[in-house]
């Protein structure tokens, strides 16, 4: 592997996504949590979601902003390492983009600070509608993004003049085939990736303490705990679904992509669902593969006689690197399965009422805290590396994309974003990890007029005690 100016570049924006993504898929379902938790303050009087809002809202701002400096890095990149890219799909991408800008930003400009500053200078129900724009502002970030990235593999209503792409029906490019599924897909992963997160550093904190500590010292990590595991048992079985719906379409639109994942070499009926193998690009085979007969071709087309493509079908230059998408794909779902058993199995221990007590439950929750994470990450492995080697799927190839700078410079660049990233991200990590080994203050500690005041409540919706049970109305604090 020669690394040239274009491989530089790709390891470049490779790195920089890697750190970036990390960030809005935590931030994106951390602020739809931070909701939940107003709400539910906001309804019941209990100051134990008040407290937790407070813990946790520190935790977003030191995320936000750690996602904002390393976003801003990636969009320079545009015109620096990939300005033929940027000349081809300008007229497109470019509004796309700038939409996310105008709408999401700014909105998330305009509450952010209301909603992390606020709370004692506006009225509760001000507060809780800043917080909504913000968890709102998220996810229209995350549409103008998952839409001009989906058009990349997908395009749709363009036309070509003068060798650049050019709009011709802007609601097939923002609503292009992939988008919806990729959308829902990516939105439902930043959700469940904050459950774990929150779950997993909840039972990291009930871990900590003895389970005859005093119910102060506790009830934030149950609550949170509890909430969390709800979310992650209901929703990822959805996002199971989601995915299959999302392989259907890969299949359709994306065929060598799908083969690919596959390790596909030949187009096949009855295909095997492989579990494990060592593909070969050169023999284009593969080597100590294990398998379930007839499955592969029923779990990809929901028909078990269902034909898969092969990578034969097309020239080895127009394939993707088969072994980075084959394994990450493998790695992602592995990783959905597990999120689905610790589901499962925190469903059985809430009716056994040891939900709170297992520690070797609460071990392997905390253990999984940054599994969503992981799964995001190797989603986007396997979706962008499974473009290659185009840029703009069937189009724009990655290497005429590339600027024409010299692989001196983008050496440079590279080094200086190992040395700043470093340095950054390592402080904001090391902020994070102290505020997560403090954990929530507990409610004896902070009860006051602060916290533990009554709100207006603009609902009147049933009351849960500490436990969450429902129609126990929590206790005031004294």
């Amino acid at each position: 592997m020669e690394l040239d100016a274009l491989m530089l570049s790709r390891i470049q924006f490779a790195f920089t996504i890697s750190f970036h993504i990390i960030f809005p898929a935590f931030t994106i379902g951390l602020a739809s949590w931070l909701a939940a938790l107003e709400f539910n303050w906001l309804r019941t009087g209990n100051p134990l979601y008040r407290n937790l809002f407070r813990f946790w809202v520190k935790v977003f701002a030191v995320s936000f902003g750690l996602g904002v400096v390393s976003g801003i890095v990636m969009s320079y990149q545009f015109g620096t390492n990939w300005s033929r890219f940027s000349e081809y799909t300008g007229n497109v991408l470019g509004p796309v983009i700038a939409y996310e800008v105008i709408t999401a930003f700014f909105l998330e400009a305009a509450f952010l600070g209301i909603m992390l500053f606020g709370w004692e200078r506006v009225g509760d129900r001000l507060h809780f509608f800043a917080t909504c724009m913000v968890a709102l502002g998220t996810l229209i970030s995350a549409f103008w993004i998952l839409s001009a990235n989906s058009w990349m593999q997908t395009p749709a209503g363009f036309a070509i003049e003068n060798g650049k792409a050019v709009p011709v029906n802007w609601f097939e490019i923002v609503f292009n085939p992939s988008f919806p599924l990729r959308y829902a897909h990516m939105v439902m992963g930043c959700y469940i990736t904050t459950a774990f997160a929150v779950a997993g550093m909840s039972a990291w904190m009930l871990l900590r303490h003895p389970h005859d500590a005093p119910e102060a010292k506790l009830a934030a990590s149950r609550r949170s705990l509890s909430m969390a595991l709800w979310f992650a048992a209901i929703f990822v079985p959805v996002q199971i679904v989601i995915g299959d719906l999302h392989g259907l379409g890969v299949l359709k639109y994306q065929p060598t992509k799908l083969a690919a994942i596959e390790g596909n070499w030949d187009r096949m009926s009855n295909m095997p669902l492989r579990l494990f193998a060592i593909p070969d690009e050169v023999a284009e085979t593969n080597h100590y593969e294990i398998g379930i007969p007839k499955i592969g071709s029923w779990v990809l087309t929901h028909a078990f006689d269902g034909e898969v493509p092969g990578l034969k079908e097309v020239p080895p230059q127009d394939r993707p690197p088969v072994w980075p998408v084959f394994f990450s794909f493998r790695i992602m779902v592995g990783i959905g399965f597990a999120m689905l058993g610790i589901g499962l199995w925190s469903l059985y221990l809430r009716w056994k009422g040891t939900l709170f007590t297992n520690r070797r439950f609460l071990t392997a929750t905390m253990i999984m805290t940054p599994s969503g994470f992981g799964a995001v990450l190797f989603g986007w492995f396997t979706a962008e590396i499974g473009r290659q080697p185009f840029v703009v799927y069937g189009l724009l190839r990655t290497a005429d994309a590339v600027s024409p700078v010299s692989a001196g410079a983008v050496t440079a660049s590279l080094l200086t974003f190992f040395v700043v990233y470093a340095f950054v991200f390592g402080f904001g990590s090391y902020y994070l990890a102290k505020l997560l080994r403090r954990g929530p203050d507990p409610l004896e500690d902070i009860r006051g007029d602060d916290v533990s005041k009554k709100p207006k409540r603009p609902f009147s919706l049933p009351d849960e005690g500490i436990e969450g049970g429902p129609g126990r109305r929590a206790q005031p604090a004294r």
